[in-house]
């Protein structure tokens, strides 16, 4: 449990020195499909070129996965020049100007030049198809993916001086920060996005225009908002990302509960800072991902930044000066399954993380080891799948600075996990059922399917958590016991 975060700098790599002819040998290198496009599309009369990510990443020294082009020709002369050709063709996105395709390993979209504009009062962009390419890459979110490299000539378009903001790890926008944004509202999420993932710091004109605005964010459906909430938390860095949300403004009306832990200090300052706090175990729950399945693990990031959302609202004075948050772990859990409803998340997700917030001071009754096994079996059992994060989150959760506390609390929870480890191989913990199931209780009480049924079921199940494995005829006893108690 240590208390200091590890999370790894991401400031851009400035080799953007590589120069348009390097630049693109690499990517051909890498993709040679792009140089049949380009002739495919000469041949037409149609220009096309690589924009935005794909350029930025290999100025960066980034591996390119996604191949986004941009052309002069229309949705249909797009279908008209790969005809033939592609192995696969989509069009699914030709309202938009977008057709996609499949050749070999490689997934393409090729847009027609355009314009995107939101309509004050709506949630979908207007779009006007463009001419030219510096027309197109006006109207990107940022310099940084205001490039483009033509592929029948391998020129490297920068109109907007993209390559330097790149060196320079900023964050700047080809129009005004101000109009860019009030164009696609998303682009301010996307701003915290960038931050997070790259290291950028967003300029001044950026961070004035997303707080003046904030509420602009409103027309944007809850869906697009959360995807880039999540790319932001799946990010190297998703503290820089989350604190610039917080700092803009934007943050209240995304996720209102994570600004809300700004609490006013008690005249004593005898408790933490609850936001500082929760962003330090988001960093620390990242350095322990290694023992989980997946890197990065959106339910378990999640979980350690709401885990104390419920203190806010449990928060009272004593006197003597002590602060106390009871039942911030229940009140938190509710309000976290709220927010991530609101925000679209699927029903797996939202009671993944909604458990892990219930749980996450759970481990804080074992004190120095006194729980029994039954004790150890509910943790086990209310944890379910989420074990593994369970065990991340309590650690994560641990920031103090003694240093001797951290180290008790970390060889405190490792004994608990050891004797987790010790029962389970003894009980199959994971599968815990009582010693007897429904269609046997009904026969043994005589009964027909109906409460009775799971309220024995229950007992049953209480005694196999207090006293592990019983025989049959142990468990036939004790029902027996258990019904004539009721009559």
């Amino acid at each position: 449990m240590s208390s200091t975060p590890a999370v790894p700098s991401r400031r851009p790599d400035p080799g953007t020195s590589t120069g348009p002819g390097g630049l693109t040998t690499a990517l051909l290198r890498q993709h040679p499909v792009l140089t049949r496009l380009g002739e495919l599309f000469a041949e037409q009369g149609h220009e096309i070129a690589l924009v935005g990510g794909p350029v930025r990443d290999a100025l960066l020294g980034r591996p390119v996965n996604d191949l986004d082009l941009a052309t002069s020709a229309r949705p249909e002369q797009i279908e008209q020049a790969v005809q033939g050709w592609a192995d696969a063709v989509w069009d699914v996105g030709r309202e938009f100007g977008t057709i996609g395709l499949r050749k070999g390993d490689d997934q393409i979209e090729i847009t027609t030049y355009r314009s995107d504009a939101y309509d004050s009062g709506s949630r979908k962009p207007v779009v006007a198809f463009g001419d030219t390419l510096v027309g197109d890459l006006s109207r990107r979110d940022f310099t940084v993916n205001a490039m483009a490299v033509v592929l029948a000539t391998a020129e490297l378009v920068d109109p907007y001086d993209g390559r330097t903001a790149l060196a320079e790890g900023r964050l700047t926008t080809p129009v005004t920060a101000e109009q860019s944004f009030d164009d696609d509202p998303l682009r301010m999420m996307r701003a915290a996005r960038f931050v997070a993932q790259l290291g950028f710091e967003a300029d001044h004109d950026v961070v004035a225009a997303m707080t003046r605005l904030a509420d602009r964010l409103d027309i944007v459906s809850a869906e697009r908002v959360r995807d880039e909430l999540d790319k932001t938390l799946c990010a190297a860095d998703p503290v820089a990302g989350l604190r610039l949300l917080v700092e803009t403004g934007l943050a209240d009306r995304v996720l209102p509960e994570l600004p809300a832990l700004r609490l006013t200090d008690d005249e004593h300052h005898r408790h933490k800072d609850v936001y500082e706090h929760s962003l330090t175990v988001l960093e620390q729950a990242i350095a322990l991902e290694d023992r989980l399945d997946a890197q990065p693990d959106l339910v378990i990031r999640l979980a350690a930044l709401l885990h104390d959302i419920g203190k806010p609202r449990t928060r009272k004075f004593h006197s003597g000066g002590t602060v106390t948050f009871h039942h911030h772990d229940v009140v938190g859990a509710k309000m976290t399954r709220k927010r991530l409803k609101e925000l679209r998340y699927s029903n797996d997700v939202i009671d993944q993380v909604a458990r892990l917030v219930e749980l996450h001071l759970r481990f804080h009754g074992y004190g120095s080891g006194e729980w029994t096994d039954a004790a150890v079996r509910r943790y086990v059992r209310d944890a379910g799948d989420q074990l593994d994060r369970l065990h991340v989150l309590t650690r994560a959760d641990c920031t103090t600075r003694n240093a001797r506390k951290a180290a008790r609390l970390q060889r405190t929870y490792d004994e608990l996990e050891e004797r987790i480890v010790v029962l389970r191989g003894q009980e199959e913990l994971d599968a815990i059922r009582p010693d007897l199931d429904g269609t046997q209780i009904m026969a043994i009480l005589g009964i027909g399917p109906g409460r009775e049924v799971g309220e024995a079921y229950r007992f049953l199940l209480d005694l196999r958590m207090d006293r592990g494995p019983m025989s049959e005829e142990h468990a036939i006893e004790a029902l027996k016991a258990w019904a004539a108690a009721r009559d």
